[in-house]
């Protein structure tokens, strides 16, 4: 299937690692320009280098997407470099399950904050877009009630929300918005990595809620992203993806 994504302008945020780097590098696979960012330079030079290397154009920047003024301009510095946005990515979480006011302020800041700022500044870009399209990053723990409830769970609910009010919103003016809920997700470095050494009790209990036996890839959640914003989508929006191997088991409808 021809997703349509040759030559299309792509921001994606946290995504020097993990699941924002395979939602990057599966673009550059399907012929579109990346911007990356990560709060680490060196992370930002090594996968910009890597996603060149794919015969794409790719520019990035280190920041910190809780900060609103530092956001918006890597989304200005992107969209000079690569002559447009077409499509945003709203990936990065401060990944906070704790329950104490620097927890729940952490995560609206970067979760919710980041991904209401990122849309805002793009925007402008995106109306001029011929296929704008808006894919935010939420989880299972936002359908239900799991061990990271409290801001982690609260703030991804609220993505999913807040990004189905974007879908009807925005449809007039030809740009889409969904969301993709990922299950448990590991990979090398990642928070199910730290987990299995840490707590294996916790990681067990986890593996054994999943009757496939297995966490989720970094590239089966990012192939779902990429989906969700081609042009093969072109009808869908404001919708919420769960890609989780049957992990929830609450009826979506």
């Amino acid at each position: 299937m021809d997703l349509g994504l040759k030559g299309a302008k792509v921001l994606v945020t946290g995504s020097t690692k993990g699941i924002g780097r395979a939602i990057a590098e599966t673009f550059a696979a399907e012929g579109a320009d990346v911007g990356v960012c990560s709060r680490n330079q060196a992370d930002v030079d090594k996968a910009v280098a890597a996603l060149t290397a794919k015969g794409i154009a790719a520019f990035g920047g280190s920041l910190d997407v809780a900060d609103a003024a530092a956001l918006k301009a890597w989304v200005n510095d992107m969209a000079s470099k690569l002559g447009g946005i077409d499509v945003v990515v709203a990936n990065v979480s401060a990944l906070s399950i704790g329950q104490d006011e620097e927890s729940w302020e952490k995560e609206f800041s970067t979760d919710m904050m980041g991904t209401v700022r990122l849309v805002n500044a793009a925007m402008p870009h995106l109306e001029r877009s011929r296929a704008g399209a808006i894919v935010t990053i939420s989880s299972v723990s936002g359908r239900e009630i799991d061990f990271a409830s409290g801001p982690y769970g609260t703030f991804k609910a609220a993505i999913i929300h807040y990004t189905q009010g974007l879908a009807y919103q925005l449809a007039s003016k030809g740009i889409r918005a969904n969301s993709v809920s990922p299950g448990n997700t590991y990979f090398e470095g990642g928070v199910w990595n730290m987990i299995k050494d840490s707590n294996p009790e916790l990681y067990n209990s986890a593996l054994a809620l999943n009757p496939t036996g297995r966490m989720g890839t970094p590239q089966e959640m990012a192939n779902g992203v990429v989906f969700l914003a081609s042009r093969a989508a072109s009808f869908i929006t404001g919708t919420n993806l769960v890609v989780d191997g049957a992990l929830t088991r609450g009826v979506q409808f």
